[in-house]
C-alpha cells in the first residue's frame, strides 16, 4: 500500500490560474514557492500526485496533445528544482458531460488509487475550491487541505459559512507543506 500520498489541484495551487483558462505553456505560471512546496514534500518523503479538471480540451481551447506537452513542461520545471509529481490525472470534460472523472466527483483519485495502490485514508488533497475539498471527502482522503492563493479566499469565506469546512486552510502551497510534513509523520 502506497502512503505518504499527496494529491494537488493544479490551476490556483501550482500555477497561477486565469478565468480564460491556461491555453499554452507561455500562459502558465508558478505561483511564487509552488516548486519549493513540492521539492520540500518530495524530500519530505511524499509520494506525489496532480489531481485536475482541464475542461479546456473539450471546450476546444487546447487539444489534449497541447495539454499533455504543457503538462511535461511543468512535471520537467517541478523536476529541475528537485521536486518530483509521480503521476498526474486530469479530466477533460466539461461541466455538463455527467462524467466520474470531474472534481468534486473522486474519480480521478479513484483511479489513481487503483494504478498505484494508494492507502487513501492516510493521504492530502490541497486545492483552492470547494470542489477540491468535496472531492478529497468523497474519496476518503485523510486531510482536505485549502490554499489562498486562485480561488481560495472566495472559497474559504464560503466555506466557513456553509461547509464543508477543510482540515487546514495556508496562504499557499509553500505554507501547507509544514503542516503536512507534520500530520504525515506524527497525525
Amino acid at each position: 500500500m502506497l502512503k505518504n500520498v499527496v494529491f494537488l489541484d493544479r490551476d490556483g495551487v501550482i500555477n497561477e490560474d486565469s478565468p480564460n483558462y491556461i491555453k499554452s505553456w507561455e500562459e502558465f505560471f508558478f505561483i511564487p514557492k509552488s516548486l519549493e512546496a513540492i521539492a520540500d514534500l518530495y524530500a519530505g518523503g511524499m509520494e506525489l500526485f496532480v489531481i485536475t479538471n482541464q475542461s479546456v480540451v473539450n471546450r476546444k481551447l487546447m487539444t489534449a496533445p497541447d495539454l499533455e506537452t504543457l503538462h511535461r513542461n511543468m512535471l520537467a520545471a517541478v523536476q529541475s528544482r528537485g521536486g518530483k509529481i509521480r503521476d498526474l490525472f486530469y479530466c477533460p470534460h466539461l461541466p455538463e458531460d455527467g462524467c466520474t472523472c470531474r472534481k468534486p466527483k473522486p474519480g480521478l483519485i479513484l483511479t489513481a488509487q487503483e494504478r498505484y495502490g494508494i492507502d487513501l485514508s492516510t493521504t492530502f488533497m490541497v486545492g483552492d475550491s470547494e470542489k477540491d475539498i468535496l472531492c478529497a471527502r468523497a474519496a476518503g482522503c485523510r486531510y482536505a487541505v485549502l490554499v489562498r492563493t486562485g480561488n481560495g479566499c472566495e472559497t474559504e469565506k464560503r466555506l466557513v459559512e456553509n461547509g464543508p469546512v477543510p482540515d487546514y486552510v495556508a496562504p499557499d502551497l509553500y505554507g501547507a507543506v509544514q503542516w503536512i510534513l507534520f500530520k504525515s509523520r506524527y497525525g
